[in-house]
């Protein structure tokens, strides 16, 4: 069945990418999320981080520390970018 099933994809793997694409670009709004690990010299730094975005360039960026729980959240609206620490209530 797999073997059936490929044979019938008629899009090449750059027409997928393209389309792809198109569809990030022409997008009114997304959510993403995932993990980033930093290594500086021999200490590694583990992060989760979620991303919003609206269009005009409305995005919210959450970074997680995964060790010590320690949050930031990177903000951007009409009034203009800002980098709040809520475990020192800071901004």
């Amino acid at each position: 069945i797999c073997l059936i099933l490929t044979g019938c994809i008629k899009q090449g793997e750059k027409e997928i990418l393209k389309e792809f694409q198109n569809k990030v670009n022409n997008a009114n709004s997304y959510y993403l999320s995932g993990n980033m690990e930093l290594v500086n010299n021999e200490d590694v730094y583990t992060y989760d981080i979620s991303v919003s975005y609206q269009k005009d360039d409305y995005y919210k960026i959450e970074l997680t520390n995964v060790i010590n729980d320690h949050k930031q959240v990177i903000l951007r609206n009409e009034e203009g970018v800002y980098i709040v620490t809520p475990s020192l209530n800071n901004s």
